[in-house]
């Protein structure tokens, strides 16, 4: 694939304002780990090779291990994920295929038996705010650098 367009050059205002969402994220008070894993599961699905590629190593850096790194697209068939973990990641697959799952009940359930409600909103900025990201980084080719 050959990128497109270099969305920071092209639209600086607008990535101010990305960034400054992200600011806001890397602030609220909810694990770092599980930011990571909410962040690699929305970019797995999306596709988005470059934010793969930047959170799994965040996630290392942050201790994560390699053996959950491998399975976060199947976590629901593992037994290495906390039922705080496994809340998120069910509601970040609900809010990130949300035309196909118009996040259900079930997962709401989940996610506000291991989440205050003022958690819940913060998780559900982090989603919106990776998926953000997926879609432009996807959108205009951003890729990962080469070794």
């Amino acid at each position: 694939m050959q990128p497109r367009i270099d969305f920071y050059t092209a639209s600086p205002d607008g990535l101010k304002a990305m960034l400054g969402l992200e600011n806001a994220v890397s602030k609220l008070p909810l694990e770092k780990s599980l930011l990571e894993l909410v962040k690699l599961r929305a970019s797995q699905i999306n596709g988005c090779a470059f934010c793969l590629d930047m959170h799994t190593a965040d996630a290392r850096k942050g201790g994560e291990t390699e053996r959950r790194l491998y399975t976060v697209s199947a976590w629901r068939e593992t037994p290495f994920f906390t039922p705080r973990e496994r809340a998120a990641l069910a509601w970040t697959e609900a809010l990130t295929l949300l035309s196909q799952t118009h996040a259900p009940d079930e997962d709401y359930a989940q996610l506000s038996a291991e989440f205050s409600p003022k958690e819940m909103v913060d998780l559900s900025v982090a989603i919106a705010t990776i998926n953000s990201w997926n879609r432009l980084a996807v959108g205009f080719r951003k890729m990962p650098a080469a070794d």
